[in-house]
């Protein structure tokens, strides 16, 4: 009875889940200026960030659990509006960190990831050679595409669980890279596609998160 009342649980918190992704806002990969103040990066941050769960139902085992947050152009402007007013900088110095900031997103799609899951914490940690996963950046037009750079956060501090505030100690955080384009010269997230993703895959299973994408195509009319 109690295995019973278990998996029902589970279920429900499953369903709940399926929701709240459904519910995930379209966004925008369009760059121009922007007109935050502080204030808005708290659902800034909501708007690029997606959360998905891998779990055995039959063992109630949470294979993966991994929030990740797209550092696009939108969501960069937003936090460094944030940033400069929480550390108090000055006007030439929010400005030099803004242009910084946002001619990185021109040569990298840049995700900040928090992860779980699974009863040893090394196949968790995308870093070693003994990790349950393999992350690629995918567009539902067929693009896969392997990490340039995977950067351990082996000790978030006070900045990454402000700014982040899904990390937390029973998570391992990351940033992953990967190029704008690939060696064949193409964009790995396609100009023409309606979504992309991170897809985390391995012997237990895979899990995508996914960005709807805002159709932005100009009518001819």
């Amino acid at each position: 009875m109690k295995r019973a009342t278990s998996l029902l649980i589970l279920s429900v918190a499953l369903v709940a889940c399926a929701a709240v992704a459904c519910a995930a806002p379209k966004v925008s990969l369009a760059r121009g200026p922007r007109e935050y103040v502080a204030a808005d990066y708290e659902l800034v941050l909501r708007h690029w960030t997606r959360t998905g769960h891998l779990i055995e139902v039959s063992e109630l085992d949470d294979l993966l659990t991994v929030t990740a947050t797209y550092e696009s152009y939108d969501f960069r402007w937003a936090y460094v509006v944030r940033y400069a007013q929480d550390y108090r900088l000055t006007v030439d110095q929010r400005k030099q960190l803004l242009d910084s900031a946002l001619e990185e997103t021109r040569r990298r799609h840049q995700f900040y990831v928090a992860l779980y899951g699974g009863s040893n914490w090394r196949w968790t940690d995308l870093t070693r050679s003994t990790t349950a996963w393999i992350v690629r950046l995918t567009d539902d037009l067929g693009a896969e595409t392997a990490p340039e750079e995977i950067v351990a956060i082996r000790k978030p501090g006070a900045i990454e669980r402000t700014y982040f505030p899904f990390t937390s100690v029973w998570r391992q955080a990351f940033r992953i890279r990967f190029p704008v384009v690939n060696a064949q010269g193409m964009p790995t997230i396609s100009p023409h596609a309606r979504w992309f993703g991170l897809r985390f895959a391995g012997a237990q299973g895979n899990q995508e998160l996914r960005w709807d994408l805002q159709d932005e195509r100009k009518d001819p009319g």
